[in-house]
């Protein structure tokens, strides 16, 4: 359980420095996921999904 608070902590943190450091361009960046097909936003949340578990599957089996 405490490393799902972890994890849960981590995210938050990256997003709270997304929003604090760069605000103007993650307006940017929404405009542009909005002219995304959605086969193509579906395509890269799949690829995050992928790559969080396997970081998650790497930090296990380091110990972490």
């Amino acid at each position: 359980m405490s490393w799902l608070l972890l994890a849960l902590g981590l995210v938050l943190v990256v997003e709270g420095l997304v929003f604090a450091l760069a605000p103007s361009r993650l307006e940017e960046i929404m405009a542009l996921l909005a002219r995304m097909p959605v086969e193509t936003r579906r395509l890269i949340g799949l690829l995050a999904l992928t790559v969080g578990a396997m970081l998650i599957w790497a930090a296990r089996m380091l110990g972490l």
